[in-house]
């Protein structure tokens, strides 16, 4: 397959050769190979895969639940049971396997191709996105039981620790951060999600952290001061899940972006190659020849790349494969038996599987249930 005349993040125009799931060529554009399959496209660039690196797949039924502004998440979690506990309930009694795989379709149609679940490991569609869970996920040091002993268990390994910590303004965060570093005995290679209440000197012990700005604003109204931590630590990106942040990781970019804390090429790195190095993931976040073929490609050009919303992609692969396409690319593509049509605000994509079948059995058990596509 060979990708025509797409513009690359670096400015230069070039055609794609992909080769199994690899990228085989990148080279200046030229004439039809007849050889090869040739897809054409006009005013179009191209991105790695976004690197997701913070959701609960099987929480993205949920609408954002929220009654006021909190001081952590030990006040969100008790309030929204206690007021929002009906829609609780009815997410709840969907079955996880239909919400783990509404939140990987939540992930792949806005170009995400990997996403780091964090929690239980999920039983999810093969070959849509990677779902990375190479990692040991402890909830936070009040809400995860015995989180002493799995810090510390022997012969843990080399995997990072992945935890929610600082998600609060008040000094009870601040302080919790400090105890998992006090219990942080064999040192282990600890990632914080938020840190919302971190500060430099606690930072510097962490291998990362992950910045979920648009669910730390709704929730506590603040965000990570990522400007003074991302010299001591590195930054990554993530979504969480919609119970508490917009759906469309577009969105959380672009807030990300007002904040001014990070330039674009440092919030651009926190979702491609620099998440790919955190989390060793072989061979992707990079457009090189012999990188795996995780790739988005858009209307506009790389300057628009914040302004991109998921109805402007045109193509996405995933491992070398065509998982979601454009209408407009129908002619080109062909034969797409195993494919299925939905609108995302109002713009017709094709996306590998069943979609209307996952939402009728979705709807079963919440006949109104919000979704941000449609389908026929």
């Amino acid at each position: 397959m060979i990708l025509h005349g797409l513009q690359l993040m670096n400015g230069d125009y070039s055609n794609i050769f992909i080769r199994e799931n690899k990228i085989g060529e990148i080279f200046s554009p030229y004439d039809n190979n007849p050889i090869e399959r040739n897809i054409y496209f006009k005013d179009c660039f191209v991105f790695p895969g976004l690197i997701n690196s913070h959701d609960h797949l099987d929480y993205n039924l949920f609408p954002q639940l929220g009654n006021h502004i909190y001081k952590n998440y030990l006040e969100w979690g008790p309030d929204i049971h206690q007021q929002n506990n009906e829609i609780i309930e009815q997410v709840q009694n969907i079955p996880k396997e239909l919400r783990t795989k509404w939140g990987v379709y939540k992930n792949l149609i806005a170009g995400v191709t990997t996403v780091v679940q964090h929690g239980e490991k999920l039983t999810a569609p093969e070959n849509l996105i990677t779902i990375f869970s190479q990692c040991t996920s402890l909830h936070s040091v009040k809400l995860e039981k015995h989180w002493k002993r799995r810090l510390n268990k022997p012969f843990a390994g080399n995997q990072p620790f992945v935890i929610h910590a600082g998600e609060g303004t008040d000094i009870a965060s601040c302080n919790e951060i400090d105890e998992l570093l006090k219990w942080n005995i064999f040192r282990r290679k600890l990632i914080a999600i938020h840190g919302v209440a971190m500060n430099e000197r606690q930072a510097e012990k962490f291998e990362a952290l992950v910045w979920c700005p648009d669910s730390n604003h709704f929730l506590l109204n603040a965000t990570a001061r990522i400007d003074k931590l991302k010299s001591f630590t590195k930054i990554l990106f993530g979504t969480d899940a919609t119970v508490s942040a917009n759906w469309n990781i577009w969105e959380h970019l672009r807030l990300a972006r007002a904040t001014k804390m990070l330039s674009d090429t440092e919030l651009i790195n926190a979702v491609t190659e620099g998440a790919a190095d955190v989390w060793q993931l072989e061979k992707t976040g990079l457009i090189k020849e012999g990188y795996y073929a995780d790739l988005v490609i858009a209307k506009g050009n790389r300057d628009s790349f914040f302004s991109t919303n998921p109805e402007d992609i045109q193509l996405i692969l995933h491992k070398g494969k065509i998982v979601l396409f454009d209408a407009s690319m129908l002619t080109q593509l062909g034969n797409i038996p195993h494919y299925s049509v939905i609108y995302v605000n109002n713009v017709k994509k094709y996306v590998i599987g069943d979609v209307p079948a996952l939402i009728k059995e979705i709807r079963r058990h919440i006949p109104a249930i919000k979704l941000p596509i449609d389908v026929d």
